[in-house]
């Protein structure tokens, strides 16, 4: 079925944008939940004047929602997660826990729905999230995903100390290797350089001895042929 989007949907669509989705999500969900409505005749021709509507709306609160960038931006906030030793979480996390914590922790209200998160947020750690505010207005946060049981913690911590730790052995390693080959690379190299250059040596000496020799030898004479008598012949 064809629906028109009240409201940006992830992975869905846009605001106002005309998408087909399965008739059970948008029958069953989208619509009663007012994100949406059926993109019939009247819909389709009242669009234009929603959208105007909602320009207007939205320059209103433009201030508004900078004022909200403004304090979330540059800011972490903390999602206290169940996870394994691993630092796997257990379950997902959700644009309403994002919501939840934004309010709680930094005092900003912000729409669940206009909120995008990383698809990768599934290991503690700390990741971004994309606050689509209004048209001209985005926001970034960033939120850590923390262990909620402090023994779980600790020893995901000291699992990645450890994990650290034999990381950096392993670079120091790559380096001494990847070093000792350029050294010997250099070694061979230079090796090479001095090897033609004996060459190079050897073929120039070879080269003036014979030059030398050929302008040292002498000339040879040229015969001159013998005189003829022109005087009478004797009788």
């Amino acid at each position: 079925m064809e629906i028109i989007l009240l409201k940006n949907i992830e992975k869905v669509g846009r605001k106002f944008d005309i998408v087909t989705v399965k008739n059970g999500y948008g029958r069953n969900y989208l619509i009663p939940q007012g994100l949406a409505l059926l993109a019939n005749k009247a819909n389709r021709n009242n669009l234009e004047s929603f959208k105007r509507q909602e320009a207007a709306k939205l320059e209103k609160m433009l201030d508004h929602f900078k004022e909200i960038a403004a304090k979330v931006n540059d800011q972490t906030i903390t999602l206290p997660m169940k996870c394994g030793v691993s630092g796997k979480i257990f379950g997902s996390v959700t644009t309403l826990m994002l919501a939840n914590a934004l309010r709680e922790q930094l005092g900003v209200e912000v729409d669940r729905r206009d909120i995008l998160l990383p698809d990768d947020a599934k290991m503690v750690g700390t990741y971004t999230a994309t606050l689509d505010l209004h048209p001209d207005v985005d926001a970034t946060i960033e939120f850590t995903l923390e262990a909620d049981d402090p023994k779980i913690a600790a020893l995901i911590a000291e699992n990645q100390a450890k994990e650290a730790a034999e990381a950096a052995e392993e670079a120091e390693r790559e380096a001494a290797r990847k070093a000792a080959m350029e050294a010997e690379a250099a070694e061979k190299a230079a090796a090479e350089a001095a090897q033609k250059a004996k060459e190079e040596a050897a073929a120039a000496e070879t080269t003036s001895e014979d030059t030398t020799d050929s302008t040292t030898e002498e000339p040879v004479a040229a015969e001159q042929p013998a005189s003829e008598s022109t005087g009478p012949a004797e009788g």
